[in-house]
C-alpha cells in the first residue's frame, strides 16, 4: 500500500490537537506548535508512526491472528464498523463489556448463547415456547447481537487491539496491558502515549481524521491477509506437485529388454577429490540452522508481540525450540534491556507454549491459550 502523504493528513485535519490547558506533557515530542490556544500535531511524526503501525499490523494479520478494534464514540463507531467489516476483523462500537479480555471465557458463553437461540429458531424449538418466553428470548438475542455480534467469530483472545481515543477506552487499555496484548491507538494531545505500544499521534475527534487513519490501517491489514492467502496457495501447490510427479511416473510403462539400448559405459577420467574445509562446512551448517530458526513466527506465542519477538530474535532466541529451552527470568531481562515498555511482560508460560509449537501441537496450543487468560496461568 502506498505511503500516505502529509498533505492528505493536513486536509483531513489530523493535525488539530486539544486545548493547551488539557494537554498531556508526555505528548510533547509529537507536538509541532501552539496556535490560538490549541496544540498542533507534527504530521511528519504522524506519518512515521503510522507506517510503523501499518507494518506491525500487516505482520499480525499475515500470521492469522485477529485484531480487535475498539471505538465507542459517536463520530467513530460507524466509520470503524464500515472499514473493519471489509477486512473481516472483530470490533466493539457499543459499550465496552467489562472483562471482555480478562474474562473472555464468560464472554464466549454469551456468544454461544446467541448461537443456541438461532438453533432453536431453526429446529422449531422456539415455536414451542409461550408468547411471553418468545418475546424475552427475542429481546435477549437482540441485546447480545448489539453488544457482541461483531465478535461472534473471535474464538480466542485477539493478537492486538486498535483503539480510537485511549482516554475514553481506558478499561480496554488496562485489560490489554494485563494480558500483554499489543495496543495500537490513535493518540490525541490529551492522552498518555506511554500506555500504548504503537501510537499514531492524530486528532481522534474529527470524523475525517478517523476515516483516513482507519483507511490506511485496514489497507495494511488487507495486504497482510492477501499475503497469507498467497502463501497458503503456494504451499498447497507445492504439496500437490510431488503427487502429480508420482502419478506421471506410475503412468509411464516399464522399459522392456527390446526397448533398452545397450551402450558401453563412457570412460571417465578420475579427478582428485577436493579437500573438505571442515570449519567452512560447520559455519555453513550453522548458518542454515539460523536461517531455519528465523522462519518461526514467535508472535503465535500468547503474550509475544512484534517488538518482543524482534528483541528475542536479536538476543539469539529466534525459534520455538530456543524459547522452549530458555529461562523465563533471562527472557524477562532481555525484554527489559530492549525496551522499558516491555518490562511488564510475563514470560513465565512462554517456554511451555513454545514447546507445544516446536512439537507441532497447534490444536493443543490453541486450546491451552483459550483456556487461560492471555497466556497467564
Amino acid at each position: 500500500m502506498a505511503k500516505v502523504e502529509v498533505k492528505q493528513l493536513l486536509e483531513a485535519g489530523v493535525h488539530f490537537g486539544h486545548l493547551t490547558r488539557k494537554w498531556n506533557p508526555n505528548m510533547a515530542p509529537y507536538i509541532y506548535m501552539e496556535r490560538n490556544g490549541i496544540h498542533v500535531i507534527n504530521l511528519y511524526k504522524t506519518v512515521a508512526k503510522l507506517e510503523e503501525s501499518k507494518e506491525a499490523l500487516k505482520k499480525i494479520a499475515a500470521s492469522g491472528r485477529k485484531i480487535l478494534f475498539v471505538a465507542t464514540k459517536k463520530q467513530a463507531k460507524d466509520i470503524v464498523a464500515d472499514k473493519v467489516s471489509n477486512v473481516n476483523m472483530p470490533y466493539i462500537t457499543e459499550r465496552w463489556p467489562g472483562g471482555m479480555l480478562t474474562n473472555f471465557v464468560t464472554i464466549r458463553k454469551a456468544v454461544k448463547k446467541m448461537a443456541s437461540i438461532d438453533r432453536m429458531k431453526k429446529d422449531g424449538t422456539f415455536n414451542t415456547l409461550s408468547k411471553k418466553e418468545r418475546l424475552q428470548v427475542d429481546r435477549l438475542r437482540a441485546k447480545l447481537e448489539k453488544n457482541l455480534g461483531s465478535i461472534s467469530d473471535m474464538t480466542r483472545l485477539p493478537g492486538a487491539l486498535f483503539i480510537v481515543d485511549t482516554m475514553r477506552e481506558h478499561i480496554a487499555v488496562k485489560e490489554a496491558q494485563k494480558l500483554n496484548i499489543p495496543i495500537f491507538a490513535m493518540v490525541d494531545t490529551n492522552s498518555d502515549p506511554r500506555d500504548v505500544d504503537y501510537l499514531i499521534p492524530s486528532n481522534d475527534d474529527a470524523s475525517k481524521s478517523i476515516d483516513i487513519i482507519m483507511s490506511e490501517v485496514t489497507g495494511a491489514i488487507a495486504d497482510g491477509l492477501a499475503e497469507r492467502k498467497s502463501e497458503k496457495q503456494s504451499d498447497k501447490e507445492g504439496s500437490d506437485a510431488p503427487k502429480k510427479e508420482s502419478k506421471e511416473k506410475a503412468a509411464k510403462p516399464a522399459p522392456t529388454p527390446e526397448t533398452v539400448e545397450t551402450k558401453a559405459p563412457p570412460v571417465v577420467a578420475k579427478t582428485p577429490k577436493p579437500e573438505v574445509d571442515v570449519e567452512a562446512t560447520k559455519e555453513a551448517v550453522e548458518a542454515d540452522k539460523k536461517s531455519e530458526a528465523n522462519a518461526d513466527d514467535l508472535t503465535k506465542i500468547e503474550g509475544v508481540g512484534p517488538k518482543a519477538a524482534e528483541a528475542l530474535v536479536k538476543a539469539g532466541l529466534a525459534s520455538y525450540a530456543d524459547i522452549a529451552k530458555g529461562d523465563p527470568e533471562n527472557i524477562k531481562e532481555i525484554l527489559t534491556e530492549a525496551s522499558s515498555r516491555m518490562a511488564h511482560l510475563d514470560p513465565t508460560s512462554w517456554p511451555k507454549q513454545a514447546q507445544m509449537a516446536a512439537d507441532g501441537k497447534w490444536d493443543e496450543l490453541k486450546e491451552w491459550q483459550d483456556s487461560v487468560k492471555g497466556g497467564v496461568e
